[in-house]
């Protein structure tokens, strides 16, 4: 009676794990033909509007955060008052340059 037991409890087990794969399974498939009735649709309406069918693509950029432009990682954006502003509309050709000063090393 045991052994009777314990392989039905073994192949409502196995079958139970054979039906979660299967639903899984099918989740998946469903939502990849989902997708691709969405990319269907937007291809069909770009070509009826004569527009390119353009990939979905994803920008990957493989520089670490601190090389890349733009305000990122180590950059500060610069402060927006006024007083930037009229520095940076003023007539550049009354800045004076400097005369550089020589480093000398410390005995």
């Amino acid at each position: 009676m045991a052994d009777l037991v314990k392989s039905l409890l073994g192949l409502i087990v196995r079958l139970g794990l054979l039906l979660a794969g299967l639903v899984f399974f099918a989740s998946v498939l469903a939502a990849a033909l989902l997708l691709l009735l969405v990319w269907l649709v937007r291809a069909s309406w770009a070509r009826l509007t004569g527009q390119l069918v353009k990939p979905w693509v994803f920008a990957f950029n493989r520089r670490p955060p601190w090389q890349q432009g733009g305000a990122g990682f180590g950059q500060r954006t610069p402060p927006q008052d006024d007083s930037v502003m009229d520095v940076q509309a003023r007539d550049v050709t009354v800045v004076t340059d400097v005369e550089p000063k020589r480093i000398e090393s410390k005995p």
